[in-house]
């Protein structure tokens, strides 16, 4: 198990809140406690996986991955379509927002799942795109998280159509339309 960090150390800033410099601190801090939890985890589980951590559009983005193909641990960590993962997200957090008392948007991935994911949601939405504009009709979705809901609104938005998300809790969707001009 290694923690891959390559970013320079944090600057040494007291004040919370503001300015770029205190905030990637916390950015870069929070990658530490959430690193530290999901190594924990993976000793626990023994599991094998490196943690990457990036910080980019003020996000924090963390990694579990391994250069065995054949890591069946990670594959549990990823669970039936991404539910593990997105629980396993959910948990690190509530670590990072128990550790340093600031609520969390870190976005956890293993073994390139959301990768993976990302590119079968850009294609539902370019499907969904193509039959609204062929139907004129909307075009209802199955529920999605609110990750993935993000990148298919994201990728319609870019194909000039319409979307809305519809619904509560589990069962929230997405409708896409033509465009209002």
């Amino acid at each position: 198990m290694s923690i891959d960090n390559e970013r320079p150390e944090p600057a040494d800033t007291t004040e919370e809140g503001g300015d770029d410099a205190s905030k990637a601190s916390r950015l870069e801090d929070e990658g530490d406690v959430a690193a530290d939890y999901l190594e924990e985890l993976l000793d626990i589980a023994d599991i094998d996986g490196d943690i990457d951590i990036e910080v980019r559009s003020g996000r924090t983005y963390i990694s579990i991955v391994s250069e065995d193909r054949s890591n069946n641990g990670l594959k549990a960590l990823v669970g039936r379509d991404g539910e593990v993962l997105e629980a396993l997200q959910e948990l690190t957090r509530l670590s990072v927002l128990t550790a340093t008392s600031n609520r969390s948007r870190l976005v956890l991935d293993v073994d390139g799942y959301r990768g993976v994911r990302g590119d079968e949601l850009r294609k539902i939405a370019e499907d969904a795109v193509a039959e609204a504009k062929e139907s004129g009709a909307e075009v209802v979705l199955e529920p999605m998280s609110a990750y993935e809901r993000k990148i298919v609104h994201d990728a319609v938005a870019e194909l000039g159509f319409a979307s809305e998300s519809e619904g509560e809790g589990p069962g929230r969707h997405i409708v896409v339309s033509a465009a209002d001009d």
